[in-house]
């Protein structure tokens, strides 16, 4: 297969990052891909801390990191404006709260490249700091917990219908569209699957790597699945139908528990079922629990309810919500690129054109800085809990 090196814009959507966002672009930085096939766009939408401040002294020794101003401060709209401004024939959304390999954008490109896809990314793998941590990530690894998405085990390789943030053609939003922009979370999920509707394919690969931090408490992880499931109810009014059914179980397990404990006479059946649920759960907390210690056992028991019961509700509220105030228009496309190595097509497969193009990595890699490998270790717990990928 002849070598493909794609111009490449890393797009990052961006809000009051000062913390975080100097160890975050050593990372980007850091990268092995070819330094003159690549720039950084970051979405600020308003930072008020010394965030724009660090990325001006980082452009200063580093021209290819750039500014986008966001003025509806929320990521999907940040990231259609990256997107209207990148050069890139390949785009590659990266977080602020989140730790990449050295060779991630690599990967990404050798993937597109191997399996014709029109969008690629890694498993969402979660990173424990705390000990609820700990006990998060191994209930986030029990299909009990989220329902067998197959984008949350680094173990699974194949077409799919969602990935963890994504690296997609150029021809995605010359076809399918831009990210739905009044889409507050769920919005990778709804754009993958235009993706799948639209013919295209969407792939899971092992290669690709990405860790996250989950968030630190049961309260913060309650109001992350309410938003969840809000956003999960309004991607199935647009587009009436899911790609799986996985979105909606929550919402039915707790439309049946209400519906028993208000029936007078299915409340016997209350009981019965309140029981079934918690020796299910209780099973599932022991096999996935005991990896992370005897203690994180009860603190997984109680995070599938939670789990459960937050994104049903929100699910239900969505429901209500975007049924008497729906607002979502046609998706938005930019202009097809008139170099003919950008032209867009719905086909799934793409044969990959280096006319002209740099050398695809000098000899030797670049190795990630000890301050990108440090990162993850200075990070306050919940560092990564920003994040609204489903």
């Amino acid at each position: 297969m002849e070598p493909w090196s794609p111009f490449v814009t890393v797009a990052i959507p961006c809000l009051n990052e000062e913390a975080y966002i100097e160890e975050f672009l050593a990372c980007v930085l850091a990268q092995d891909y070819p330094a003159d096939r690549l720039e950084i766009l970051i979405a600020d939408g308003g930072s008020t801390d010394a965030t724009l401040a660090k990325i001006a002294k980082i452009s200063e020794r580093d021209p290819r990191v750039r500014v986008v101003p966001n003025p509806r401060r929320i990521q999907a709209p940040g990231l259609n404006e990256l997107i209207r401004a990148s050069r890139g024939e390949v785009i590659v959304r990266m977080d602020v709260h989140a730790v990449y390999a050295p060779d991630y954008v690599t990967r990404c490109v050798e993937v597109l490249q191997e399996t014709g896809a029109d969008n690629v990314g890694g498993a969402q793998r979660a990173q424990a700091k705390t000990w609820f941590q700990q006990a998060l990530c191994a209930a986030l690894e029990s299909p009990l917990g989220v329902g067998g998405s197959k984008y949350r085990s680094p173990e699974n390789e194949g077409f799919v219908d969602t990935v963890f943030n994504g690296a997609f053609r150029r021809r995605v939003f010359e076809t399918v569209g831009l990210y739905d922009p009044g889409a507050i979370t769920n919005e990778d999920a709804e754009l993958n699957q235009r993706i799948v509707d639209a013919g295209g394919k969407v792939y899971l690969s092992r290669k690709i790597v990405t860790h996250y931090f989950p968030r630190t408490s049961l309260s913060s992880l309650a109001t992350q699945y309410y938003r969840y499931g809000r956003g999960r109810a309004r991607t199935l009014l647009k587009h009436g139908k899911f790609l799986s059914v996985r979105p909606a179980i929550p919402f039915l397990m707790v439309v049946s528990g209400a519906t028993m404990a208000v029936v007078p006479p299915l409340q016997l059946l209350l009981p019965a079922a309140l029981s079934a649920y918690a020796g299910a759960t209780a099973l599932e907390a022991v096999r996935v629990g005991l990896k992370a210690g005897p203690r994180a056992v009860p603190v997984v028991w109680a995070i599938f309810p939670v789990l459960h019961v937050a994104h049903g509700v929100g699910f239900g509220s969505g429901l209500v919500h975007y049924l008497r105030h729906p607002d979502w228009t046609e998706p938005e496309t930019i202009p097809k690129a008139a170099d003919p190595g950008l032209r867009a097509t719905r086909s799934p497969r793409t044969t990959a054109r280096a006319r002209g193009r740099a050398p695809r990595r000098a000899a030797g890699r670049r190795r990630c800085t000890a301050r990108c490998r440090a990162s993850a270790r200075r990070r306050p717990p919940g560092a990564g809990s920003r994040r609204t990928t489903t």
